[in-house]
């Protein structure tokens, strides 16, 4: 009977451990914006700047 009293302690123990880290992770923000992340994977990625030399080969192909 004295291993369930301890093992209900415990468990409460755990529980309120898991309760104060998710009203940590709700006060810090953690769970404002949970529409972009899911999204952030199809917006386009900015193009990268082209150099002297690549718009030179561009405008004169040598073939």
């Amino acid at each position: 009977m004295g291993v369930m009293f301890i093992l209900i302690i415990a468990s409460l123990v755990v529980a309120s451990g898991f309760l104060l880290a998710f009203l940590w992770a709700v006060k810090s923000g953690q769970f404002d914006d949970t529409a972009t992340p899911s999204m952030r994977m199809l917006m386009d990625d900015t193009k990268p700047q082209r150099t002297q030399q690549q718009s030179d080969k561009s405008e004169n192909p040598t073939n």
